[in-house]
């Protein structure tokens, strides 16, 4: 058992010893790609929506690295057919890229942590490949052959690398490494079982290519399957509310507004699930009464920065839109880049993948969720550089209070 390869239940049984909301469910969706063309999976997702949750469930379910019949019995994912069959049954390698958060060299730092615990249980792994590019695939194919399982991947917020400030050609090399790894026909299709990658942006993209074309891709505006995964849905808040004796209509104000769509398959129907921002839900459930808890200064710094800039018609779209207003946007020209914004429709497209708008396909137009990202939005404006604007929302404002 490892930190990075094979690691315990650990992080996932600390959080069933809470008041965990089951979303087991998602490992059946993993489990019924195992092994397939569509085993490699990108399911993104705005910050404190879960992802860090969701993680911990499939490295728990899949390490050989622990036991976690246990944890999940009496879970959602105990009574799917294939719960016997993948239980425990692979090697993992667990990252979390904010561990690696201001590593001078990302891809390097990650290489040397698993080669060093995969050699502490194979010390041959990769022998002969030493600082060559393939020392680490050579390494993980050794290591399927000595432990005849192959490896399911689980990496969360992959897209660190790619938000912060580095330079393109670290960035470039961090997609690079992942290409190496997902997009290498010999070695994928030998070495990984799955790989399931959560953060906030998609996966980039270079024209209108993605960088990782095998990846298939479940974001917070197109989730399809994972739509119910994404964040609480309206019964388990309902559920919530009443074992804690919250108002829900309060928090229905307050938290819902995200309307993921997706397609029940059994009946051939599209669904909207009514989808609430989880770590708010919980924290008003456990101190008693809803609140902003959701925001914080770093995000907010970040929003006024998208929210400032020049571009025709985003501030007009952006007034409109904290007015209560469903505002266009097309989305097809983003670059899922957050330091390559070009247009006010790639700032739109951002702010529905960083949680501040709600997206809707079907129309597509894109709308403030509810009270507590309005308030985050209206004091953005507020504070904005363009006085016009900011003077347009504060008599908005004074004129709703008067009324």
């Amino acid at each position: 058992m490892g930190t990075y390869v094979n690691p315990g239940n650990e992080g996932f049984r600390d959080i069933v010893a809470g008041e965990y909301v089951d979303k087991t469910g998602l490992i059946a969706l993993v489990n019924a790609v195992i092994g397939t063309p569509r085993k490699l999976v990108c399911s993104t997702r705005p910050r404190r929506f879960g992802k860090t949750f969701a993680a911990e469930s499939l490295v728990a379910y899949y390490s050989c690295g622990c036991d976690s019949r246990g944890l999940f019995e009496g879970l959602d994912i105990s009574r799917d057919e294939s719960f016997e069959r993948h239980l425990n049954a692979y090697n993992v390698v667990r990252l979390d890229m904010t561990e690696f958060r201001g590593t001078a060299d990302v891809v390097g730092e990650v290489k040397r942590v698993i080669l060093g615990e995969l050699r502490e249980g194979l010390p041959s792994a990769g022998a002969g490949n030493e600082g060559r590019p393939n020392e680490i695939t050579s390494a993980l194919i050794d290591f399927v052959d000595a432990t005849r399982r192959r490896f399911v991947f689980v990496i969360d917020e992959w897209d660190v690398p790619l938000r912060e400030r580095r330079s393109k050609s670290s960035q470039e090399e961090w997609v690079y490494f992942l290409r190496l790894l997902f997009k290498n026909m010999t070695f994928t299709a030998k070495a990984i079982a799955a790989c399931y990658l959560t953060g906030i942006l998609p996966i980039v993209r270079y024209g209108t290519q993605s960088a990782l074309s095998d990846f298939r891709e479940y974001t917070f505006l197109r989730p399809h399957a994972y739509a119910p995964f994404v964040g609480l849905v309206e019964s388990e808040v309902e559920d919530l509310a009443g074992r804690h004796g919250m108002d829900m209509e309060e928090l229905r104000r307050w938290y819902d507004g995200y309307e993921l769509s997706c397609v029940d398959k059994t009946v051939n129907e599209r669904l909207v699930v009514r989808t609430y921002a989880p770590f708010s839900v919980m924290s008003a459930c456990d101190n008693g009464e809803v609140g902003p808890y959701w925001t914080s200064s770093e995000a907010f710094e970040s929003l006024r920065l998208y929210v400032d800039m020049d571009f025709d018609g985003l501030q007009q779209a952006i007034v409109q839109a904290v007015g209560g207003a469903a505002v266009r946007v097309d989305t097809g020209t983003f670059e899922n880049d957050l330091h390559d914004v070009q247009s006010a429709d790639d700032v739109l497209t951002l702010l529905c993948h960083l949680g501040y708008l709600s997206y809707d396909a079907a129309s597509q137009t894109a709308r403030v969720p509810n009270e507590e990202v309005r308030a985050e939005l209206r004091r953005a404006v507020e504070r904005s550089r363009h006085v016009e604007v900011a003077r347009i929302v504060r008599e908005s404002d004074a004129l709703l209070r008067a009324t």
